[in-house]
């Protein structure tokens, strides 16, 4: 009889939790609805409702919805299937939902570089916020900045949760949480507030080309005194020096997937869809004939700016800031923002920082031929199952390097780490050992060697 009734209560108590986990799942989605409605009234207007109360009011209800959603989702799935049914979902594999996402997600960039006045209600929305940490009006770029930080915010949770069982993720991603939020975020708007130049400290050339401009510096020196001085110090330093150092000791993942606002989205707000990047030859071929050349162009332009500058405009005159102009318009706003996040749902996270980003160029240089950083592979482990090459976000085919036992030394690689995370054998490591024995790798069988009859 006790057996009877202890096997009725179990039974009750996990009914009991499964219809708890499902309301709170139903009140996220609640919430989450809410909060678009709130916000698409402050985006579009009606008469008589404060676009202040609706949109800032639908920003926060959409946030708690997230979280509560995520967790619900995320919390109870087992570590080892949280990439389930990744390829079944029509948000994460190219079906409708992610080309209505996508188009919204290109729709808004779109809006937001040529059409900013249509944005006019989010903008009022985030006023308040606006005043309160930088004790100025709220423009696009604010209201930018607190949608991205948000996202970096709420999927972080989720990033947080679906790889809450590796350290090295678990530190990674509060690394990309903690410089999004403190050093793109509200260290620019409290300069403002100090009526300082904004400045974005996680930041600098090439990726924030207009840093080592003339124009720019001229402004920061200007208008920031000792501090601009230091801002400009600061970005040389971090450009020229910081950045050889840091790759030579822990290649270019120590910006790419712990610092960079632009791989803080894609690691958090992206992660979702890096299963989607192409890993065909094809595919490298493209980013190897975009991404240096865009290095290159940024380059260019830097160059012929100081030398305009120097001429005081005698010898170039309005070419080079032409030449500037292009790199904005084509590279910082089409390809950066609206090819760069709004194709996340249909090419993957990592679009940017995979063709585009110049940073990213430069660093994957010394990374390739100055750094200690590898990956390491034990080919007498892989059991050629694939999860690695998957949910490269980069489309390195890490399964054909982990089949030969070489390490994996490629200017791509940004470190994340999820391909060691998603092998089940242990098969690859992440190290920064000498570089003497940087591209040694684990010695195999051959079958020949084997001889089971004497």
């Amino acid at each position: 009889m006790s057996t009877t009734r202890t096997s009725t209560s179990v039974y009750t108590a996990i009914n009991s939790a499964k219809t708890t986990r499902a309301l709170l799942k139903a009140a996220g989605l609640l919430f989450i609805g809410l909060g678009v409605l709130g916000l698409l009234i402050a985006a579009f207007g009606i008469v008589g409702i404060s676009p202040v109360v609706s949109g800032l009011g639908g920003v926060l209800i959409l946030t708690l919805g997230g979280l509560l959603y995520i967790w619900q989702v995320r919390k109870q799935v087992p570590v080892a299937e949280q990439n389930n049914g990744a390829w079944q979902n029509s948000m994460t594999a190219r079906g409708a939902v992610a080309w209505i996402f996508g188009l919204v997600l290109t729709g808004f960039y779109v809006l937001l570089y040529w059409y900013p006045a249509s944005l006019q209600g989010l903008i009022q929305a985030v006023a308040p916020l606006s005043q309160w940490l930088r004790n100025r009006p709220a423009d696009q770029w604010f209201l930018y900045g607190t949608f991205y930080t948000l996202a970096v915010l709420v999927m972080g949770v989720h990033a947080l949760l679906k790889y809450r069982n590796s350290p090295y993720h678990l530190i990674r991603t509060c690394s990309v949480i903690f410089f999004q939020l403190g050093f793109a975020f509200l260290l620019p708007a409290f300069l403002l507030l100090l009526n300082q130049p904004e400045f974005y400290f996680s930041y600098f050339w090439p990726l924030k080309y207009d840093y080592l401009f003339p124009a720019t510096v001229a402004y920061l020196v200007e208008n920031g005194a000792a501090l601009g001085v230091f801002m400009v110090f600061w970005g040389a330093v971090l450009s020229f020096i910081a950045t050889p150092v840091l790759t030579y000791f822990y290649g270019k993942r120590w910006y790419c997937s712990w610092v960079c606002g632009c791989g803080g989205l894609a690691e958090t707000a992206g992660d979702p869809y890096r299963h989607l990047s192409d890993k065909s030859r094809r595919a490298w071929q493209w980013e190897v004939a975009i991404i240096y050349p865009v290095l290159g162009f940024v380059m260019v332009t830097t160059l012929l700016l100081w030398v305009n500058s120097w001429s005081e405009g005698r010898l170039l005159g309005d070419f080079s800031h032409g030449f500037a102009s292009s790199y904005g318009f084509f590279i910082g706003a089409i390809f950066s923002g609206v090819i760069g996040v709004g194709f996340y749902p249909i090419m993957g996270n990592r679009v940017w920082c995979r063709f585009g980003c110049p940073l990213a160029a430069y660093l994957g240089l010394l990374q390739k031929h100055f750094s200690r950083f590898r990956i390491t592979t034990n080919g007498g482990l892989c059991i050629s199952c694939g999860n690695c090459s998957t949910y490269c976000e980069m489309g390195i085919d890490v399964r054909h390097y982990a089949q030969q036992g070489q390490p994996i030394i490629r200017a791509a690689c940004v470190g994340c780490g999820i391909c060691a995370h998603v092998c089940p054998r242990g098969v690859l490591k992440l190290e920064n050992g000498p570089r003497g024995e940087r591209y040694a790798g684990t010695p195999l069988i051959a079958r020949d060697d084997i001889k089971l009859l004497g």
